[in-house]
């Protein structure tokens, strides 16, 4: 099994889309439902090599995850992959640390492609 992704989205039916996808692309992932419950994942899997997260979500959001991350010292790569396409949010996140944004729906080819450059 190739590196280890995490998905971060309040969506199941993304999280399964991605994960299907990741996984024919022979990655390993893990899903999380919300910033919060992916900042928990992060510290019990050390070995994740990216992650993937969507910017609206309930509890945390996409965004406050990334810079959650980020204060507490974490450099694990984050794209967004989200409905949001405003240049304040994407600049928001970019500040945060983000590497990269993906708008929905994504193309399976275009998401691996970006996996494949970031995490390796």
């Amino acid at each position: 099994m190739g590196k280890k992704i995490m998905i971060v989205d309040d969506s199941k039916t993304i999280r399964q889309q991605v994960s299907f996808t990741l996984t024919k692309g022979g990655y390993e992932v893990i899903e999380a439902e919300d910033g919060a419950d992916g900042i928990e994942k992060l510290k019990a899997n050390k070995d994740v090599a990216m992650v993937i997260s969507d910017v609206n979500m309930p509890n945390m959001n996409g965004l406050e995850m990334v810079e959650k991350l980020k204060a507490e010292g974490n450099t694990v790569p984050v794209i967004m992959l989200t409905t949001e396409g405003a240049s304040d949010l994407i600049q928001r996140a970019k500040a945060a640390g983000a590497k990269g944004w993906l708008v929905k729906p994504f193309q399976p080819d275009q998401l691996v492609a970006a996996v494949t450059k970031i995490a390796g």
